[in-house]
């Protein structure tokens, strides 16, 4: 029977085969196999059981009992192992799907993180080139993602028709599904705003190679067009200024000498009224070219100003006034004041003159009648936008507007060129707007154009804030009409025949004169020992010494010497920032005979130099 009698047998069950003692019984042998069973566990699996036989006998059903006990039990270790190894690769691939989970959340994250803080947008489209995907960051440059959604890049396209050999070969590339970069276009957003934009994209293709569509990345351009294009724009306007401001430089001198050889011819004419008639002919032209090249040189700011603190208000208010009969009835004039309008620096006279100019140029844009609207505001700029130009700081906007026709876009860029105009002829010279915006620069502010086509224009003067309390306007002390002395004046001036005509007018009026034609003579007078009250000197002459560095080399020889400087054109020597620098005397040509009489008057009358 089963040899399983003693107790210690019994106990090694879990960890030693079973041994059956002679003299139990076949139940007695079966319970202990029972327990044997209840007690065998697959993580620390026993020795397999044995009967054992005593004395030996032939096996029977107990012995099958066992044998397929341990067959089954050798199959449980076996599918147990299989098991612990399939639970261990299924542990490893969860771990590794659960770390794929997380990288794939982290890059999800990321990328959301990017497209919400790049300055750039993100975008999908489909083998059709239809947009799929839009990233939020292009609400910030006035889009709507669900608009675009099923639209392509070329139906919103401003120049498929303008540039179209261009968008022939973006289009030939996308047929071809290459990547392409900074692709260039202009459109618009849903407002309707046009935008630069560029465009990065790489082709999409599944694992099959079929092409599913386009993914990249956009750049919105706009900001930085505008500012190259003011770039250029100032770039041009700074070289027609120089251009200009050297012509009305020899023009001024031409004008001086014309306004007073006809000064001296009328004179002579006053029994001859038909040839007086003519000369006044001439006299007003020649005004009328003086005028002329003080606009140019506005515009070259290259006219020499007279800030000073002023009420914005009421100099707009008072040039309301002025404009009423000059606009004419079928024009309505408001104005919008700023209840607390800063002060600003600014030269009044030409300020007014602005505002008549751009009034004027509104009313013809209103053959039909409209309104004009004239409003100050205080305003803060950073140098960026339309109306910045580049400047910073606080200003007092003058803002001149009209409901006319609007200023094409074609054109809205070159209206502040000197002689260009869309009048018909003989209407204009095309200088307003040209001085008007070089009274603004040389002032230290800018000015800005807003126009639509049939809706009207608004021309925006921004002008620098004044820190102090703005001062009444006082009227010049006038000296008597061509006073006379019998002072002597050191004339230097390059131009032979404005030199002959200064000498003769200063003759005229009694002086004794000395002449030279450049620094260098006028040096060599000096160290000569020659004696003069007063050096009346050119500002622009060839040889390498201008009027200030002559008058700075005497003053050095001769301490206390006046000076009047003279010029049409001062070419930044003694004006900087559009004032003359302290303590300079400068009249400006063309002048009369009367004008250089008086300056002269108040020069030697003043204050010698420290």
């Amino acid at each position: 029977m089963a040899n399983a009698a003693d107790e210690d047998a019994k106990r090694s069950h879990a960890i030693a085969p079973t041994a059956a003692k002679p003299g139990l019984t076949d139940i007695e042998t079966l319970a202990a196999i029972a327990e044997y069973v209840s007690k065998y566990s697959l993580t620390r699996p026993p020795p397999p059981l044995r009967l054992e036989r005593r004395p030996p006998s032939d096996a029977d059903e107990l012995d099958k009992v066992i044998e397929a006990f341990n067959a089954m039990c050798a199959n449980l270790q076996q599918a147990y192992g299989e098991l612990r190894e399939a639970n261990a690769n299924l542990e490893r691939d969860l771990t590794i799907r659960r770390r794929a989970e997380a990288e794939a959340r982290a890059s999800e994250e990321r990328f959301r993180d990017y497209a919400e803080t790049a300055s750039d947008w993100f975008w999908e489209t489909g083998p059709d080139h239809c947009f799929t995907y839009l990233s939020d960051r292009v609400i910030a440059f006035g889009m709507d993602p669900k608009v675009r959604i099923g639209t392509r890049r070329i139906d919103t396209a401003l120049d498929r028709d303008t540039e179209a050999e261009k968008w022939r070969a973006h289009l030939a590339t996308l047929d071809r599904h290459e990547p392409f970069r900074k692709f260039e276009y202009r459109g618009r957003d849903t407002r309707g705003r046009m935008h630069h934009f560029s465009v990065n994209g790489k082709p999409v293709f599944d694992d099959d190679g079929r092409f599913l569509g386009y993914r990249g990345s956009a750049t919105d351009l706009t900001a930085q067009h505008e500012i190259e294009e003011r770039l250029r724009q100032s770039q041009k306007m700074d070289a027609i200024g120089q251009l200009t401001g050297g012509v009305a430089h020899d023009f001024n001198n031409v004008l001086t000498v014309i306004t007073g050889t006809i000064e001296i011819i009328q004179e002579g004419l006053a029994d001859k009224p038909e040839l007086a008639a003519i000369a006044q002919l001439i006299d007003d032209a020649a005004a009328r070219g003086a005028e002329i090249t003080s606009q140019l040189l506005t515009f070259a700011r290259r006219q020499p100003l007279e800030p000073r603190e002023i009420d914005v208000n009421a100099l707009v208010v008072e040039t309301a006034k002025l404009l009423r009969p000059m606009l004419g009835e079928q024009i309505e004039i408001e104005t919008r004041l700023a209840d607390e309008a800063w002060s600003a620096m600014v030269d009044p006279s030409q300020l007014s003159s602005a505002i008549v100019n751009l009034a004027v140029n509104a009313r013809d844009a209103m053959p039909g009648g409209g309104k004009l609207t004239l409003e100050t505001a205080n305003r803060e700029l950073e140098g960026t936008g339309t109306a910045g130009e580049g400047v910073r700081g606080a200003f007092v906007m003058v803002a001149v507007g009209d409901t006319g026709h609007g200023i094409p876009a074609d054109i809205r860029e070159r209206v502040f060129e000197p002689f260009f105009t869309t009048k018909g002829v003989g209407r204009g010279t095309g200088l307003g707007l040209s001085m008007v915006y070089g009274f603004a620069r040389q002032s230290g502010g800018t000015v800005a154009i807003e126009s639509e086509e049939g809706r009207g224009t608004v021309m925006r003067l921004f002008l620098p804030r004044a820190k102090g309390e703005a001062v009444a306007r006082t009227a010049p002390v006038q000296a008597p009409a061509t006073a006379r002395g019998r002072e002597t004046i050191l004339v230097v001036e390059d131009d032979p025949l404005v030199q002959g005509y200064v000498i003769a007018q200063l003759g005229g009026l009694g002086y004794r004169t000395l002449a030279a034609s450049d620094g260098a003579s006028a040096l060599t007078l000096v160290d000569q020992g020659a004696r003069f009250d007063l050096l009346f000197t050119d500002i622009i002459m060839p040889g390498g010494m201008n009027g200030h560095e002559l008058a700075e080399a005497v003053r050095l020889r001769r301490p206390g010497v006046r000076v009047l400087y003279t010029s049409g054109y001062t070419d930044n020597t003694i004006v900087h920032d559009g004032h003359l620098d302290p303590g300079v005397a400068l009249l400006f040509k063309p002048y009369r005979k009367a004008e250089l009489s008086q300056k002269i008057r108040e020069v030697l009358a003043g204050e010698p130099p420290a």
